[in-house]
């Protein structure tokens, strides 16, 4: 006789929703409900199930908040112009008072949140803000949330440094990009060591420090090695089915570091596929993908956004001399795209970037990706 395979099937079923349930809650397993405290609120980066990572660039920190904002929805364009003036009505101050620090969009709702500070110096208010899909502003209330923060050892100096117009706070470069990668939060920034310059990936949810790797490049335009430049922003890439990083740095060297070599203590040296262009600092970078091939998206200070080839990346040859200018990895200049001062992915067809109107405010739109 033959036997049926219906309990069986619920036997799976039912051990298929416990595993699936237990995926699900292990994201949320270190949250404790409360009232996380902010000195800044710098880069910022989704993971999973609407979580926000926020880098307290001032308390060497990274904090983990559960937005509740995991609703799935289509992806709509927007332009709000004067977004500056926009927010300063709704904090209750002046256009010149508002510093939007970066700008991320949860990859589910295809929501925006903007990391905003409220005055300038010491004094500065960190407030995160929602741009809902109509081009509404909330601000985020941070009284009651789930959070769970893990803190960077070794962070530099909270001390100005150098003097006249050289002066600096290593502190406020504690934390230059982040982003969530298979589990982990990758955070690239400077430390109190030797070899400052660090990047570090740390288990997600946070069971231990973010202990950094030490990382040199050789750049091309200096016609050396560095061991204490920052990584300015950085995109997950792989390279022959591998991950990687390709960090960009001022003047403006781009690095391939295999994130596998990422681990606590080492010192590893990072491979320079590009010299983009001297005097140019590196505002903010995506990937995306378009007529079958696969680009990078890069925002300057002074040299527009390039729309970088990534053609061959696994073949380019490492730059292990000095470099006039240009050499690596090509690229084109968007002549469209002006005034870009944060930039990220709104879905496969679009980017949102703010941008500054010459001689006026900041704008926040969507504009197809080139």
């Amino acid at each position: 006789m033959k036997r049926s395979i219906l309990p069986l099937l619920l036997v799976i079923l039912t051990i298929g929703m416990l595993a699936n349930g237990a995926g699900t809650a292990s994201w949320m397993a270190d949250l404790k409900e409360g009232k996380p405290g902010f000195q800044f609120m710098g880069p910022l980066a989704f993971g999973p199930e609407g979580i926000l990572f926020v880098a307290d660039t001032k308390a060497a920190a990274v904090t983990a908040i559960a937005t509740g904002d995991a609703r799935a929805s289509e992806a709509r364009t927007i332009k709000l112009e004067g977004v500056d003036q926009k927010l300063a009505s709704l904090l209750g101050t002046s256009a010149d008072q508002i510093q939007i620090q970066d700008l991320v969009v949860n990859p589910v709702s295809h929501n925006a949140y903007l990391a905003v500070s409220r005055g300038r110096g010491p004094d500065a208010v960190p407030v995160l803000v929602r741009v809902k899909g109509d081009g509404q502003l909330e601000v985020v209330s941070l009284d009651k949330v789930k959070f769970s923060r893990t803190e960077l050892p070794n962070p530099p100096a909270d001390a100005v440094v150098g003097q006249g117009n050289r002066q600096s706070n290593p502190r406020q470069e504690s934390i230059t990009d982040i982003a969530f990668l298979d589990g982990r939060v990758l955070i690239a920034g400077l430390s109190n060591e030797e070899f400052a310059s660090t990047l570090r990936a740390v288990s997600f949810p946070f069971k231990t420090q973010a202990s950094p790797t030490s990382v040199e490049i050789y750049h091309g335009n200096h016609g050396r090695f560095e061991t204490r430049a920052p990584v300015r922003t950085f995109a997950p890439f792989k390279v022959g089915g591998q991950q990687h990083l390709l960090a960009a740095y001022t003047c403006t060297p781009l690095v391939q570091f295999a994130i596998s070599e990422l681990k606590p203590g080492a010192k590893i040296q990072g491979k320079t596929i590009a010299e983009l262009g001297n005097r140019n600092r590196p505002l903010d970078m995506i990937v995306y993908e378009k007529d079958g091939k696969t680009y990078l998206l890069m925002a300057n200070s002074s040299r527009g956004v390039m729309k970088i080839s990534t053609d061959n990346i696994d073949k380019t040859e490492s730059i292990l001399a000095p470099v006039a200018d240009k050499k690596g990895l090509s690229y084109e200049t968007i002549t469209g795209w002006t005034g870009v001062e944060q930039l990220e992915r709104l879905d496969g067809k679009y980017a949102i970037v703010i941008r500054r109107v010459e001689g006026g405010p900041l704008n926040l739109e969507s504009l197809p990706l080139p």
